[in-house]
Protein backbone atom coordinates (compact mmCIF):
# COMPACT_ATOMS: atom_id res chain seq x y z
CA UNK A 1 0.00 0.00 0.00
CA UNK A 2 3.10 2.71 0.95
CA UNK A 3 4.53 2.14 -2.29
CA UNK A 4 1.12 1.98 -4.36
CA UNK A 5 0.53 5.29 -2.53
CA UNK A 6 4.25 6.99 -3.14
CA UNK A 7 3.52 6.27 -7.06
CA UNK A 8 0.11 7.85 -6.81
CA UNK A 9 1.13 11.07 -4.80
CA UNK A 10 4.28 11.41 -7.47
CA UNK A 11 1.76 11.30 -10.23
CA UNK A 12 -0.01 14.13 -8.99
CA UNK A 13 3.24 16.16 -8.46
CA UNK A 14 3.58 18.14 -11.37
CA UNK A 15 7.09 18.45 -13.21
CA UNK A 16 9.17 21.59 -12.22
CA UNK A 17 11.09 23.70 -14.71
CA UNK A 18 13.15 26.79 -14.22
CA UNK A 19 11.62 29.75 -16.10
CA UNK A 20 12.92 33.53 -16.35
CA UNK A 21 11.16 36.23 -15.15
CA UNK A 22 11.30 39.77 -15.11
CA UNK A 23 8.10 41.06 -13.51
CA UNK A 24 8.35 45.06 -13.93
CA UNK A 25 7.61 46.48 -17.59
CA UNK A 26 6.17 49.52 -17.99
CA UNK A 27 3.73 50.21 -21.04
CA UNK A 28 4.70 53.88 -22.94
CA UNK A 29 1.48 53.84 -25.43
CA UNK A 30 -1.13 52.19 -25.88
CA UNK A 31 -1.92 50.61 -29.33
CA UNK A 32 -4.26 53.68 -30.63
CA UNK A 33 -1.21 55.78 -29.08
CA UNK A 34 -2.68 57.44 -26.65
CA UNK A 35 0.28 58.23 -23.59
CA UNK A 36 0.22 55.56 -20.09
CA UNK A 37 4.10 55.94 -19.07
CA UNK A 38 5.01 59.56 -20.08
CA UNK A 39 8.48 58.50 -19.60
CA UNK A 40 8.03 55.51 -21.39
CA UNK A 41 9.38 54.42 -25.04
CA UNK A 42 6.41 54.80 -27.32
CA UNK A 43 7.03 51.31 -28.92
CA UNK A 44 6.33 49.79 -25.26
CA UNK A 45 2.96 48.71 -26.11
CA UNK A 46 1.56 45.45 -24.64
CA UNK A 47 1.98 43.82 -28.18
CA UNK A 48 5.22 44.94 -28.62
CA UNK A 49 6.42 43.54 -25.06
CA UNK A 50 5.31 40.06 -25.27
CA UNK A 51 6.98 39.72 -28.68
CA UNK A 52 10.07 41.31 -27.26
CA UNK A 53 10.28 38.65 -24.01
CA UNK A 54 8.76 35.77 -25.87
CA UNK A 55 10.96 36.30 -29.21
CA UNK A 56 14.41 38.21 -28.58
CA UNK A 57 14.36 38.09 -24.78
CA UNK A 58 13.06 34.70 -23.79
CA UNK A 59 11.81 35.87 -20.90
CA UNK A 60 9.03 33.49 -20.14
CA UNK A 61 7.20 34.95 -17.30
CA UNK A 62 6.65 38.54 -18.10
CA UNK A 63 4.88 40.93 -15.48
CA UNK A 64 3.23 44.38 -17.55
CA UNK A 65 2.75 47.31 -15.14
CA UNK A 66 0.17 49.45 -16.19
CA UNK A 67 -2.31 46.89 -17.44
CA UNK A 68 -4.75 48.61 -15.60
CA UNK A 69 -5.45 52.00 -18.23
CA UNK A 70 -8.63 51.49 -19.43
CA UNK A 71 -6.90 52.05 -23.17
CA UNK A 72 -4.87 49.14 -22.35
CA UNK A 73 -7.62 46.75 -21.31
CA UNK A 74 -8.76 47.64 -24.50
CA UNK A 75 -5.41 46.11 -25.87
CA UNK A 76 -5.99 43.35 -24.42
CA UNK A 77 -9.18 42.01 -25.06
CA UNK A 78 -8.63 42.88 -28.78
CA UNK A 79 -5.53 40.51 -28.48
CA UNK A 80 -7.89 37.83 -26.97
CA UNK A 81 -10.68 38.54 -29.63
CA UNK A 82 -8.43 38.05 -32.15
CA UNK A 83 -6.83 35.03 -30.84
CA UNK A 84 -3.36 36.34 -31.06
CA UNK A 85 -3.54 35.57 -27.09
CA UNK A 86 -5.38 33.65 -24.70
CA UNK A 87 -6.09 33.29 -21.23
CA UNK A 88 -3.51 31.32 -19.34
CA UNK A 89 -4.38 28.35 -17.61
CA UNK A 90 -4.11 29.07 -13.75
CA UNK A 91 -3.97 32.66 -14.59
CA UNK A 92 -2.52 35.12 -16.94
CA UNK A 93 -2.19 35.40 -20.57
CA UNK A 94 -0.41 33.20 -22.89
CA UNK A 95 1.17 34.34 -25.62
CA UNK A 96 3.88 31.47 -27.55
CA UNK A 97 5.31 30.09 -25.05
CA UNK A 98 5.60 33.71 -22.67
CA UNK A 99 2.79 34.14 -20.09
CA UNK A 100 2.19 37.76 -19.11
CA UNK A 101 1.18 38.73 -15.73
CA UNK A 102 -1.35 41.71 -15.54
CA UNK A 103 0.06 44.58 -13.15
CA UNK A 104 -0.12 48.08 -12.42
CA UNK A 105 2.35 50.23 -10.19
CA UNK A 106 0.69 52.68 -7.88
CA UNK A 107 2.02 55.78 -5.69
CA UNK A 108 1.29 56.20 -2.35
CA UNK A 109 1.41 58.39 0.23
CA UNK A 110 0.52 58.75 3.97
CA UNK A 111 0.16 61.94 5.93
CA UNK A 112 3.67 63.47 7.46
CA UNK A 113 5.45 61.00 4.87
CA UNK A 114 6.82 61.13 1.44
CA UNK A 115 5.16 59.20 -2.11
CA UNK A 116 6.48 56.17 -2.61
CA UNK A 117 5.26 52.85 -5.32
CA UNK A 118 3.91 49.30 -4.30
CA UNK A 119 3.04 46.82 -7.49
CA UNK A 120 0.09 44.82 -7.93
CA UNK A 121 -0.70 42.03 -9.67
CA UNK A 122 -4.00 40.24 -10.53
CA UNK A 123 -5.04 36.96 -11.30
CA UNK A 124 -7.03 37.40 -14.91
CA UNK A 125 -8.51 40.43 -16.90
CA UNK A 126 -11.78 40.50 -15.10
CA UNK A 127 -9.88 40.85 -11.55
CA UNK A 128 -7.84 43.73 -13.06
CA UNK A 129 -10.68 45.75 -14.72
CA UNK A 130 -12.65 45.72 -11.32
CA UNK A 131 -9.82 46.88 -9.38
CA UNK A 132 -9.30 49.46 -11.82
CA UNK A 133 -12.87 50.97 -11.86
CA UNK A 134 -12.29 51.22 -7.95
CA UNK A 135 -8.92 52.53 -8.37
CA UNK A 136 -10.63 55.34 -10.95
CA UNK A 137 -12.51 57.20 -7.62
CA UNK A 138 -9.62 57.20 -5.85
CA UNK A 139 -7.30 58.36 -8.41
CA UNK A 140 -6.89 61.55 -10.99
CA UNK A 141 -6.17 59.89 -13.72
CA UNK A 142 -6.42 56.03 -14.50
CA UNK A 143 -5.20 56.31 -17.52
CA UNK A 144 -1.56 56.75 -16.48
CA UNK A 145 0.72 54.65 -15.10
CA UNK A 146 2.14 54.62 -11.63
CA UNK A 147 -0.53 57.71 -10.28
CA UNK A 148 -1.23 59.18 -6.62
CA UNK A 149 -4.30 56.98 -4.86
CA UNK A 150 -6.05 58.61 -2.39
CA UNK A 151 -6.63 56.17 -0.53
CA UNK A 152 -4.84 54.72 3.06
CA UNK A 153 -2.20 52.10 2.08
CA UNK A 154 -4.23 49.23 4.41
CA UNK A 155 -7.46 50.27 2.34
CA UNK A 156 -5.54 49.65 -0.95
CA UNK A 157 -3.88 46.53 0.49
CA UNK A 158 -7.38 44.86 1.23
CA UNK A 159 -8.15 45.95 -2.09
CA UNK A 160 -5.61 44.06 -3.84
CA UNK A 161 -6.15 40.73 -1.41
CA UNK A 162 -9.86 40.93 -1.69
CA UNK A 163 -9.63 40.97 -4.81
CA UNK A 164 -6.73 37.35 -5.32
CA UNK A 165 -4.04 39.79 -5.86
CA UNK A 166 -0.85 40.27 -4.99
CA UNK A 167 0.73 43.50 -3.75
CA UNK A 168 4.99 43.88 -3.79
CA UNK A 169 6.35 47.03 -2.69
CA UNK A 170 8.35 48.53 -5.81
CA UNK A 171 11.77 48.97 -5.99
CA UNK A 172 12.01 49.54 -2.02
CA UNK A 173 15.23 51.56 -1.31
CA UNK A 174 15.95 53.60 -3.97
CA UNK A 175 15.56 57.55 -2.45
CA UNK A 176 13.09 58.41 -4.94
CA UNK A 177 9.58 56.98 -3.80
CA UNK A 178 11.18 53.57 -3.11
CA UNK A 179 9.50 52.65 0.52
CA UNK A 180 12.42 52.54 2.57
CA UNK A 181 14.36 55.22 0.43
CA UNK A 182 12.03 57.82 1.63
CA UNK A 183 8.81 56.77 3.03
CA UNK A 184 9.31 54.69 6.26
CA UNK A 185 12.19 52.96 8.09
CA UNK A 186 9.58 50.14 8.55
CA UNK A 187 6.94 48.34 6.62
CA UNK A 188 5.34 47.96 9.11
CA UNK A 189 4.19 51.32 9.75
CA UNK A 190 2.05 51.79 5.98
CA UNK A 191 0.86 47.74 5.54
CA UNK A 192 -0.10 44.82 7.26
CA UNK A 193 3.14 42.55 6.68
CA UNK A 194 0.91 39.20 6.52
CA UNK A 195 -0.47 40.36 3.24
CA UNK A 196 2.72 41.32 1.71
CA UNK A 197 3.60 38.81 -1.24
CA UNK A 198 7.43 39.48 -2.05
CA UNK A 199 9.21 42.84 -2.48
CA UNK A 200 11.62 44.24 -5.36
CA UNK A 201 15.26 44.79 -4.63
CA UNK A 202 15.54 47.69 -6.99
CA UNK A 203 18.39 48.39 -9.28
CA UNK A 204 20.98 49.90 -6.42
CA UNK A 205 20.31 47.01 -3.87
CA UNK A 206 21.02 43.05 -3.51
CA UNK A 207 20.17 40.14 -1.33
CA UNK A 208 23.16 41.11 1.39
CA UNK A 209 22.15 44.76 1.34
CA UNK A 210 18.61 44.10 2.64
CA UNK A 211 19.86 41.75 5.44
CA UNK A 212 20.23 44.53 7.15
CA UNK A 213 16.76 44.86 7.88
CA UNK A 214 14.84 42.25 9.88
CA UNK A 215 11.47 42.73 8.58
CA UNK A 216 12.76 41.19 5.53
CA UNK A 217 13.55 38.23 6.05
CA UNK A 218 10.43 36.37 5.34
CA UNK A 219 9.78 37.49 2.19
CA UNK A 220 11.02 36.49 -1.20
CA UNK A 221 13.14 38.71 -3.19
CA UNK A 222 12.48 39.94 -6.42
CA UNK A 223 14.82 41.83 -9.03
CA UNK A 224 12.96 43.30 -12.52
CA UNK A 225 14.04 45.62 -15.03
CA UNK A 226 11.34 48.45 -14.03
CA UNK A 227 11.90 48.99 -18.22
CA UNK A 228 10.73 52.24 -20.13
CA UNK A 229 11.77 51.10 -23.74
CA UNK A 230 12.10 47.32 -25.02
CA UNK A 231 15.62 46.94 -25.09
CA UNK A 232 15.89 47.30 -20.77
CA UNK A 233 13.68 44.75 -20.68
CA UNK A 234 15.36 41.56 -18.98
CA UNK A 235 18.02 44.09 -17.59
CA UNK A 236 17.52 42.14 -13.81
CA UNK A 237 15.36 39.09 -13.97
CA UNK A 238 14.80 36.27 -11.58
CA UNK A 239 14.47 32.31 -12.58
CA UNK A 240 11.68 31.16 -10.84
CA UNK A 241 10.56 27.13 -10.07
CA UNK A 242 7.51 26.50 -11.07
CA UNK A 243 5.03 23.89 -12.53
CA UNK A 244 4.00 26.36 -15.51
CA UNK A 245 4.13 30.05 -15.74
CA UNK A 246 1.10 31.35 -14.86
CA UNK A 247 -0.20 33.25 -11.80
CA UNK A 248 -1.08 30.73 -9.39
CA UNK A 249 1.97 28.92 -10.03
CA UNK A 250 3.97 32.37 -9.18
CA UNK A 251 2.01 32.83 -6.06
CA UNK A 252 3.17 29.61 -5.24
CA UNK A 253 6.93 30.35 -5.79
CA UNK A 254 7.29 33.88 -3.85
CA UNK A 255 5.04 31.97 -1.00
CA UNK A 256 7.84 28.95 -1.42
CA UNK A 257 5.08 25.83 -1.40
CA UNK A 258 5.13 22.90 -3.23
CA UNK A 259 8.55 22.92 -4.34
CA UNK A 260 7.76 26.65 -6.24
CA UNK A 261 10.35 28.96 -4.99
CA UNK A 262 12.53 31.69 -6.45
CA UNK A 263 15.44 29.89 -7.73
CA UNK A 264 18.18 32.59 -8.36
CA UNK A 265 18.16 36.73 -8.60
CA UNK A 266 19.92 38.10 -11.37
CA UNK A 267 20.80 41.85 -11.05
CA UNK A 268 23.30 44.67 -11.41
CA UNK A 269 25.95 45.16 -9.46
CA UNK A 270 24.51 47.81 -7.01
CA UNK A 271 27.43 49.56 -7.82
CA UNK A 272 26.23 50.30 -11.50
CA UNK A 273 22.73 51.49 -10.06
CA UNK A 274 22.31 55.16 -10.27
CA UNK A 275 20.94 55.25 -6.77
CA UNK A 276 23.56 53.35 -5.39
CA UNK A 277 25.81 56.16 -3.61
CA UNK A 278 24.29 59.54 -2.12
CA UNK A 279 25.24 62.63 -4.01
CA UNK A 280 25.14 66.51 -4.41
CA UNK A 281 21.87 67.98 -6.27
CA UNK A 282 24.14 71.09 -5.85
CA UNK A 283 26.79 69.90 -8.00
CA UNK A 284 26.51 66.68 -9.23
CA UNK A 285 29.25 64.56 -7.57
CA UNK A 286 29.02 61.66 -6.06
CA UNK A 287 30.00 61.51 -2.10
CA UNK A 288 32.41 59.20 -1.22
CA UNK A 289 31.39 57.02 1.70
CA UNK A 290 33.89 58.79 4.17
CA UNK A 291 32.25 61.92 3.76
CA UNK A 292 28.31 60.56 3.39
CA UNK A 293 27.09 61.30 7.07
CA UNK A 294 28.18 64.71 6.43
CA UNK A 295 25.15 67.62 6.49
CA UNK A 296 27.44 69.36 3.34
CA UNK A 297 28.86 68.39 0.43
CA UNK A 298 32.71 67.94 1.01
CA UNK A 299 33.14 69.59 -2.84
CA UNK A 300 30.84 72.70 -3.35
CA UNK A 301 29.34 72.70 0.38
CA UNK A 302 25.86 72.57 -0.48
CA UNK A 303 23.04 70.77 1.71
CA UNK A 304 21.43 69.06 -1.57
CA UNK A 305 22.27 65.78 -0.53
CA UNK A 306 20.11 62.76 -1.78
CA UNK A 307 21.00 59.99 0.51
CA UNK A 308 22.15 56.72 -1.75
CA UNK A 309 20.91 53.15 -1.45
CA UNK A 310 24.12 51.75 0.52
CA UNK A 311 23.92 54.81 2.70
CA UNK A 312 20.00 54.99 3.38
CA UNK A 313 20.02 50.90 4.84
CA UNK A 314 23.24 51.33 7.00
CA UNK A 315 21.14 54.26 8.47
CA UNK A 316 18.26 52.25 9.42
CA UNK A 317 19.50 49.32 9.72
CA UNK A 318 18.40 47.29 12.76
CA UNK A 319 21.59 44.78 12.26
CA UNK A 320 25.11 45.60 12.47
CA UNK A 321 25.44 42.42 10.16
CA UNK A 322 23.13 41.29 7.41
CA UNK A 323 21.54 38.34 7.52
CA UNK A 324 20.88 35.80 4.77
CA UNK A 325 18.02 33.43 5.55
CA UNK A 326 18.23 29.89 4.74
CA UNK A 327 15.53 29.94 2.09
CA UNK A 328 17.04 33.05 0.33
CA UNK A 329 18.61 32.07 -3.39
CA UNK A 330 21.72 33.20 -4.52
CA UNK A 331 21.96 36.19 -6.23
CA UNK A 332 24.23 36.66 -9.38
CA UNK A 333 25.92 39.69 -10.12
CA UNK A 334 25.20 40.05 -14.26
CA UNK A 335 25.80 43.07 -16.19
CA UNK A 336 23.54 43.26 -19.06
CA UNK A 337 24.75 43.04 -22.38
CA UNK A 338 24.15 46.79 -23.83
CA UNK A 339 26.27 47.55 -20.86
CA UNK A 340 30.00 45.96 -22.44
CA UNK A 341 31.72 47.91 -24.34
CA UNK A 342 32.18 47.14 -27.72
CA UNK A 343 29.32 45.25 -27.83
CA UNK A 344 27.18 47.28 -31.03
CA UNK A 345 24.06 46.55 -32.64
CA UNK A 346 25.83 44.65 -35.25
CA UNK A 347 27.43 42.00 -33.34
CA UNK A 348 24.05 41.64 -31.06
CA UNK A 349 22.43 40.62 -33.89
CA UNK A 350 25.02 38.65 -35.06
CA UNK A 351 24.96 36.80 -31.37
CA UNK A 352 20.90 36.56 -31.56
CA UNK A 353 20.96 34.94 -35.24
CA UNK A 354 23.21 32.51 -33.52
CA UNK A 355 21.80 31.85 -30.40
CA UNK A 356 18.07 32.57 -30.51
CA UNK A 357 17.65 34.85 -27.28
CA UNK A 358 19.57 36.95 -25.32
CA UNK A 359 18.95 34.63 -22.56
CA UNK A 360 20.19 31.90 -24.52
CA UNK A 361 23.47 34.42 -25.17
CA UNK A 362 23.73 34.86 -21.03
CA UNK A 363 23.24 31.32 -19.70
CA UNK A 364 23.58 28.85 -22.47
CA UNK A 365 26.35 29.66 -25.24
CA UNK A 366 29.75 28.38 -24.73
CA UNK A 367 32.91 30.94 -24.47
CA UNK A 368 34.34 29.35 -27.95
CA UNK A 369 30.75 29.52 -29.45
CA UNK A 370 30.51 33.28 -28.17
CA UNK A 371 33.74 34.18 -30.16
CA UNK A 372 33.37 31.91 -33.08
CA UNK A 373 30.37 35.15 -33.61
CA UNK A 374 32.14 37.98 -31.77
CA UNK A 375 35.87 37.65 -31.42
CA UNK A 376 37.76 36.21 -28.34
CA UNK A 377 37.94 39.64 -26.94
CA UNK A 378 33.99 40.43 -26.47
CA UNK A 379 33.32 36.66 -26.08
CA UNK A 380 35.33 37.14 -23.03
CA UNK A 381 33.55 40.23 -21.66
CA UNK A 382 29.95 38.22 -21.74
CA UNK A 383 31.35 35.74 -19.78
CA UNK A 384 33.15 38.06 -17.33
CA UNK A 385 29.43 40.06 -17.51
CA UNK A 386 27.81 36.76 -16.38
CA UNK A 387 29.54 36.26 -13.12
CA UNK A 388 30.20 40.30 -12.44
CA UNK A 389 33.61 39.65 -13.02
CA UNK A 390 34.00 43.12 -14.99
CA UNK A 391 35.60 46.30 -13.56
CA UNK A 392 32.84 48.52 -12.54
CA UNK A 393 32.68 52.70 -11.27
CA UNK A 394 29.82 53.55 -8.96
CA UNK A 395 26.79 55.05 -9.93
CA UNK A 396 24.48 57.53 -8.29
CA UNK A 397 22.52 61.17 -8.55
CA UNK A 398 20.61 59.29 -11.36
CA UNK A 399 23.51 58.39 -13.55
CA UNK A 400 24.29 54.59 -14.16
CA UNK A 401 27.50 53.50 -13.09
CA UNK A 402 29.67 52.02 -15.98
CA UNK A 403 31.88 48.62 -16.57
CA UNK A 404 35.38 49.94 -17.17
CA UNK A 405 37.22 49.31 -20.14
Amino acid sequence: MASLYTDRAMALTPELHSFYCDLHVHIGRTSAGNAVKISGSRDLTFANIAREAAERKGIELIGIIDSHSPGVMQDIRDLLMSGEMAEADGGGVAYRGTTILLGTEIEIREPGRKECHVLAFMPDLAAMEDFSAWMSRHMRNVNLSSQRLYAPSRVLQEEICGRGGLLIPAHIFTPHKGLYGCATERMAELFDLEQIAAVELGLSADSAMAGYISELDRYSFLTNSDAHSLGKIGREYNVLELAAPSFDEFRLALERREGRRVGANFGLNPRLGKYHRSYCAGCGSIIDEAAATSERCPYCGSTKLVQGVFDRILHIADREQPLVPDHRPPYHYQVPLEFIPGLGKAKMNALLAAFGTEMNILHRAGEAELAAVTGPELAAQIVLARSGGLALTSGGGGIYGKVSR
